[in-house]
């Protein structure tokens, strides 16, 4: 069978490879075209374009480049009705894909939907436009399959793709962490994840490094990323003492005695490698009240999302200073009580998030879908 497949990011892009590669154990005459990355390209996507083409995000960087994104579109569904495709599946990225699962659907595709948007915390009358073009949802969440089914909608709760990943993954050897980056053995590790995003960088970084003199008995790590400049990190960490690393997260969380995370994906990766932390948020004034405006959940982590209580502590906005963050750091570094209680928290959070396989139970669910037509 013939699939169309859209990642938009990074992180799309690695969970959708996996999803393909999966297919194509279950539909050995499988073919994929699509929008994505490497990942996708190197398990045998024919892209259309690449998602840095494509990775607009936030209001205003979306209205800057609207007449672009447009074009993507355009180009896009262009591209599938000449693909003519068995099925369409769309990964995350809301603001592209949910304008294609409309398309899509009004064409006939059959479209499955992997990695639900957050309309859960937003946006809810968007429901009803995923269950008027979307065939099935297949969602990563465990709160999502609940929340969908009030509305109507097909959903399969598959599991997370993270616990694949840290599956695969394995133990980092400290010995060898730590030599490799020319870190110390005495002192401590406390991880700094500022984003994965230019801007999050930028807002979130400086005040995390602020805890670096406060705490001088720790090694500060920050988590970068190769698809960020590494100037834009070395500019904002000056002659702070604090290290810099590169595409090394997993294996830096696994050394780290606590983190500073801001929110989203890496919140949860933290909490499932077991290592205490501190949610930052931080975003420009007009965004940052528009979003409250409009979130309608508790929280921002999808740690306390998925335990349906606080967790682990969020610093938002205003929030989100130096003396804040200092007294939080402290209880999860020296604070028995908290750190024991976290821990136990952490384990429910496991077992709520249920088995590694994701991937496959998506594929699945996809494949037998299609048998069924």
């Amino acid at each position: 069978m013939r699939y169309y497949i859209i990642a938009g990011e990074a992180s799309g892009d690695l969970h959708a490879s996996n999803l393909v590669a999966e297919i194509k154990k279950k539909d050995k005459k499988a073919e994929f075209r699509g929008c994505g990355g490497d990942k996708m390209k190197t398990q045998g996507v024919d892209l259309l374009k690449h998602y840095r083409t494509m990775a607009y995000m936030g209001f205003v960087e979306v209205a800057v480049n609207l007449r672009k994104v447009l074009r993507n579109i355009a180009q896009t569904k262009k591209d599938i009705m000449e693909y003519q495709p068995d099925a369409v599946i769309l990964v995350d990225y809301p603001g592209f894909n949910f304008r294609i699962a409309k398309f899509a659907h009004e064409k006939g595709f059959k479209v499955f939907y992997y990695i639900s948007p957050q309309v859960w915390a937003w946006k809810r009358r968007r429901v009803r436009k995923i269950k008027a073009s979307v065939d099935k949802m297949l969602v990563i969440l465990p709160f999502e399959e609940e929340f969908y089914r009030r509305y109507g909608v097909d959903v399969t709760y598959v599991g997370n793709p993270l616990l694949d990943e840290l599956a695969k993954y394995g133990t980092s050897n400290r010995s060898i962490f730590l030599r490799r980056n020319s870190l110390g053995e005495k002192r401590e590790i406390i991880a700094l994840l500022p984003g994965s995003r230019k801007q999050e960088v930028k807002r979130m970084l400086p005040v995390m490094l602020k805890m670096v003199p406060r705490f001088p008995d720790y090694q500060f790590v920050v988590a970068g990323v190769s698809s960020l400049d590494k100037d834009l990190y070395k500019g904002i960490m000056g002659n702070t003492d604090a290290f810099y690393i590169e595409d090394q997260t997993y294996e830096l969380l696994q050394n780290s005695s606590a983190a500073l995370v801001t929110s989203g994906t890496a919140t949860l990766e933290t909490a499932l490698l077991t290592v205490p932390e501190v949610v930052c948020y931080k975003a420009t004034g007009f965004s940052y009240r528009l979003a409250k405006a409009m979130i309608k959940v508790k929280y921002i982590s999808l740690v306390n999302l998925v335990m349906d209580k606080e967790v682990v502590k969020e610093l938002i906005q205003g929030d989100l200073n130096e003396e804040n963050l200092a007294a939080e750091l402290e209880l999860l570094l020296h604070n028995s009580k908290r750190q024991r209680r976290l821990l136990e928290d952490y384990d429910e959070l496991r077992y709520r998030m249920g088995n590694a396989g994701a991937s496959e139970k998506a594929a699945e669910a996809i494949c037998d879908a299609l048998k069924k037509r």
